[in-house]
């Protein structure tokens, strides 16, 4: 059954929710207060780097099913089934999650509806938020009681958002008990062609809705920083944290997944979530539940400093001077996104002290000097890294995981690398005469 819907917010995941909607065969509204942003989309064209989105944004506006505006009458008017898709960044000074964007929505939209709807949260909220926002709702909309909000968490891993909408491995609805449940029955008309390829729906209440978001962000981030706390003792103990890692992945209770020692995770999401539930678990009286996410996030920035440390031992002990060829800015590949990316803030760090540093990555370098206009940017891996005293490879790309240090050894001026991420085949680049480091990994392995 075909469903007519309004998404608001076109950003990272509201223009992916909006198309990929399109592409199950709903009529969809990408609404957004950004005219440029608007016009951009309508153009078919994606304001961000995301494999396989351009392709079907393309396509569904061709066929009629995807359309975009500013124009929230015009989105009350068109639809009864609205998503929320905006920002929750973290407030500035503070932890907590500054959720202007998703009431705006709300109080924007609530006086335009009449007759009955649903409304859809996908942003990533403090949990309580859903409750709150649905009284708002109801309060402020003449159709009033008619309003039914419920919360369908979003859960997309950048570079595989589109396989993650239209595919994923599970999907989460948070409903509101006290009304009249029909929220389940719109969104099982939403999904069902998703539903029918036996993607389990759990559907659950508002709160136990929101917590499924930042409990699996948390998990994760724990994850990533319980090995790069294994890869500093395995550097005090002149240990490999790749084999320790290989070792405790067989473990069916732990896995191997994200067992990845490295610069640590960054974002828009991991960094500012795991903030966000530290405070919202203060404000509702289980701060000492969340205590160690404090320590998660020590460890995770800590690992930002030791990089930079690796590159001022590399060229002696100062990097007043030095030239340094950094390959990566992205937070992670396959991506264009520099919020909170590791590999931006290690570059930063050692411009700052005084070395001349030039950055290259397949996507991001526009996105990185709109923030970091001084560094230097390179067209290519070889242009980074000409004269350079020590390469840096701060994000994991598939260019340059398999760069051949042979075509690098005659544009810089010592054969030193960084191996950020322990993506590089450590054995060959020694091998050729590189001194090769890794995060967590022996200097003498062999």
């Amino acid at each position: 059954m075909t469903v007519r819907m309004a998404v608001f917010g076109t950003g990272y995941l509201g223009a992916t929710h909006a198309a990929c909607m399109a592409e199950l065969g709903h009529e969809v509204l990408g609404v957004d207060v950004d005219g440029e942003k608007i016009a951009s989309l309508a153009a078919g064209k994606v304001p961000f780097y995301e494999p396989g989105l351009p392709e079907i944004l393309q396509r569904n506006i061709k066929s009629g099913r995807l359309r975009f505006t500013t124009s929230y009458e015009e989105a009350a008017e068109f639809a009864d089934v609205h998503f929320i898709g905006v920002g929750t960044p973290q407030r500035k000074g503070e932890f907590a999650a500054d959720l202007t964007y998703v009431e705006s929505v709300i109080d924007t939209l609530a006086p335009l509806l009449k007759d009955a709807a649903t409304i859809f949260g996908k942003s990533t909220v403090p949990v309580g938020t859903a409750k709150r926002l649905g009284e708002r709702l109801r309060r402020k909309s003449p159709a009033g009681d008619a309003l039914e909000l419920a919360w369908n968490p979003e859960f997309l891993r950048e570079g595989y958002a589109v396989q993650d909408t239209l595919h994923p491995d599970r999907m989460v609805l948070g409903i509101d008990d006290t009304r009249s449940g029909v929220a389940e029955s719109v969104a099982r008309e939403i999904y069902a062609q998703i539903i029918d390829e036996g993607v389990p729906l759990l559907v659950t209440d508002l709160a136990t809705a929101e917590l499924v978001k930042t409990a699996a962000n948390a998990f994760l981030a724990t994850k990533i920083s319980f090995i790069n706390a294994m890869a500093e003792v395995c550097e005090a103990a002149d240990a490999d944290v790749t084999v320790l890692a290989d070792a405790i992945g067989y473990d069916a209770r732990i896995g191997r997944r994200f067992l990845n020692a490295g610069v640590g995770f960054g974002g828009g999401c991991l960094p500012k979530d795991i903030r966000a539930f530290m405070a919202r678990a203060g404000e509702i009286g289980a701060d000492e539940a969340l205590t160690f996410l404090r320590e998660v996030d020590n460890i995770n920035m800590r690992r930002r400093t030791r990089v930079v440390e690796m590159a001022r031992e590399a060229v002696g002990g100062s990097l007043l001077g030095a030239r340094i060829g950094i390959l990566g800015a992205a937070f992670k590949p396959d991506s264009d996104d520099v919020r909170d990316s590791p590999a931006l803030n290690i570059a930063g760090q050692i411009q700052l002290q005084g070395a001349s540093v030039t950055v290259y990555d397949p996507k991001a370098n526009e996105n990185s000097r709109a923030i970091f206009p001084t560094l230097g940017y390179a067209k290519s891996a070889e242009e980074a890294c000409a004269g350079a005293d020590v390469i840096l490879v701060l994000t994991e790309w598939d260019e340059f995981r398999k760069l051949e240090p042979s075509s690098l050894a005659h544009t810089v001026r010592q054969k030193k690398v960084i191996d950020g991420r322990n993506c590089l085949d450590s054995a060959r680049w020694r091998d050729l005469g590189w001194e090769y480091r890794g995060i967590g990994v022996r200097v003498h392995s062999d």
